[in-house]
């Protein structure tokens, strides 16, 4: 509306006559007085123009109603504002409408590739950059929850909706293809559609290692040499286990069990998605070591020993350095209760199955007038505690090391055979303990494996000391018959047939074969170190190879055969045996 001017008329703008309101005139005697008191009269020259009060006054003579128009003309203002308004409103609606259209149409996922376009961005995968071996966590929120690898970059995301990370990934950087790390299913982003050529199978295999129960039972018997993608030459169960920075004490003891046969069977074939993830994750492990289609020839434990530092409160983690001895008991015992095995019934899961013996022992309190030679000699007239428990590993107790150096200014290494220390457990030779004579025995049946700790170290207030004695060893027919004690006569036949299948005859030996040896080395950490200071421990592990009868030593990353005939020149730490079975009339395989 435009402004009206001072010289227009009220006559000519307003159309209808009304009686003039109270207001009206009140204001017009106002401007009346206000004008006599400015000294205004009407010979001045302002008398001329018509003013404000004179126009107000003159309509009010006339009879016409000023506010009455105003307050049409302000209702006339709000019709066409208000007819303004819901049209642009109208238009507002429409662009929201187009928006929310365009954004539904711009979110449709394509439930299958177009005609044509099958195997669309498959070509732009890097399988040189794929490395499934960490932990599967979003690299934006750290999430464990459907987490997708990218197979272009090897990136995690979490995802695969329109607006998760993965799909944000897909639009700003150009990389197409994601593999769900829990189903192996492949999906192309940002389109959505599962993609199923068979040309990424090899890519769900290293994901998650399937196998037979055929192909594990040819793992033994056929050897079989591999190829990485970088043309490296490894054999399957045989490679490098990444030293993150200190985990070498768990490598050897995972290399350990992965190649004992039941224990790798039993982690290679049954299904432990129910099971909790310390299971689960050395599973995988066990079945990524003995990947012939691996696209890197080494495998990192990175999943694993996240779990165990979690299990273990942090005992055991992948930046201090701990004891091997230490890490297979606690092992061996948190595995048994992730498997469901029970902490009193006797063979309740697949480790005790296999690793559990029992064991006798005698023990009878030292007298006070017993002199120093008769300290360790039982006594018939008193009384002897019988006692029997169960082990998982036999410990295995080391002669002293020589104090002094021989004429040529050089310490004697010792030796002592396995034989000779094993006599521990031949219910002859007695120890003392906490004021009591002990002695001990096997019993009957012995289990399947038997895992040896030679007690190398020992702690006093002061210092950690390192016996380095060599134990020698056959690495084949062990005998543990004179450790064991013989089986008591059976009244029936039914109980004899089944004893003979379980305890062998008197006199016939019971052979045990080398599955594994984990040996020590200490390493100074630079050539002027000083007398006394703590060398650095390096753990190996010295592996039996069935298909091939060969050896082979790997450290970290490091994979070399070695010969049989040297293999107890190191300090050995551990040793697993294998007990040899039985064939049809009463011989051994």
């Amino acid at each position: 509306m435009g402004k009206r001017q001072a010289e227009e008329s009220l006559e000519d703008s307003v159309a209808e006559d009304s009686p003039a309101s109270k207001r009206v005139r009140l204001t017009a005697s106002s401007k009346d007085s206000t004008s006599h008191e400015n000294g205004h009269d009407a010979d001045s020259p302002l008398s001329g123009a018509p003013t404000n009060g004179d126009v107000f006054e003159q309509d009010a003579r006339q009879g016409k109603d000023t506010l009455a128009a105003a307050e049409r003309e302000h209702e006339e203002l709000e019709e066409a504002g208000a007819a303004i308004s819901s049209s642009h409103q109208m238009d507002m609606d429409m662009d929201m409408d187009e928006e929310s259209q365009s954004a539904l149409t711009s979110h449709q996922r394509q439930e299958a590739p177009a005609q044509g376009y099958t195997d669309l961005y498959l070509d732009t995968i890097n399988r040189s950059l794929l490395d499934f071996d960490f932990e599967k966590l979003c690299s934006i929120t750290l999430s464990n929850i459907n987490v997708y690898a990218c197979l272009v970059c090897g990136k995690y995301f979490q995802g695969k909706g329109p607006k998760s990370h993965a799909y944000f990934h897909a639009l700003d950087v150009g990389h197409h293809v994601f593999v769900n790390m829990e189903t192996q299913k492949v999906y192309v982003l940002p389109e959505g559609y599962e993609v199923l050529s068979r040309s990424l199978d090899d890519i769900r295999f290293v994901v998650d290692p399937r196998y037979t129960r055929e192909e594990v039972c040819r793992l033994d018997r056929e050897p079989r040499i591999s190829w990485d993608l970088g043309g490296r030459k490894y054999i399957p169960g045989f490679v490098g286990l990444n030293n993150i920075k200190d985990n070498d004490y768990v490598n050897v003891i995972v290399h350990s069990l992965a190649h004992v046969p039941p224990i790798r069977n039993f982690f290679m074939l049954e299904d432990l998605s129910s099971k909790p993830q310390l299971a689960q994750r050395f599973s995988i492990l066990v079945r990524k070591i003995w990947n012939p289609r691996a696209f890197k020839s080494h495998v990192s434990p990175h999943e694993l020993l996240q779990e165990i530092s979690l299990r273990s409160n942090k005992r055991f983690t992948l930046t201090d350095q701990s004891d091997p001895v230490d890490f297979l008991s606690w092992f061996l015992n948190n595995l048994h209760l992730a498997l469901g095995g029970s902490k009193t019934k006797p063979g309740s899961s697949i480790i005790q199955r296999v690793f559990q013996g029992r064991l006798k022992v005698e023990s009878q309190q030292i007298t006070a007038k017993a002199d120093a030679g008769d300290r360790l000699r039982f006594e018939e007239a008193a009384e002897v505690k019988v006692d029997i428990s169960r082990f998982l590993m036999l410990t295995l107790d080391l002669p002293a090391a020589p104090l002094f150096q021989d004429e040529h200014d050089r310490n004697i290494i010792p030796q002592v055979p396995l034989t000779t220390i094993l006599s521990k457990y031949d219910g002859l030779r007695s120890q003392e303990h906490l004021a009591h004579r002990r002695r001990y025995r096997l019993l009957h049946p012995l289990p399947p494996y038997l895992i040896f700790h030679i007690k190398r170290f020992s702690r006093n207030k002061f210092v950690d000391e390192r016996n380095p004695t060599i134990v020698t060893f056959p690495v084949r027919s062990l005998d543990m018959a004179p450790y064991v004690e013989p089986a008591a006569a059976a009244t029936t036949t039914t109980t004899q047939e089944t004893q003979q299948q379980q305890h062998p005859a008197p006199g016939e030996p019971i052979w045990y074969d080398l599955v594994a040896n984990i040996t020590h080395e200490a390493i100074r950490s630079r050539d002027d170190s000083v007398e006394g200071e703590t060398p650095r421990k390096v753990w190996r592990v010295q592996l039996r190879d069935k298909a091939r009868e060969e050896w082979v030593q790997v450290q970290d990353l490091f994979v070399e055969e070695v010969r049989k005939e040297i293999l107890f020149l190191g300090e050995s730490y551990i040793q697993i045996w294998e007990r040899r079975r039985r064939t049809d009339g009463g011989r051994k395989a």
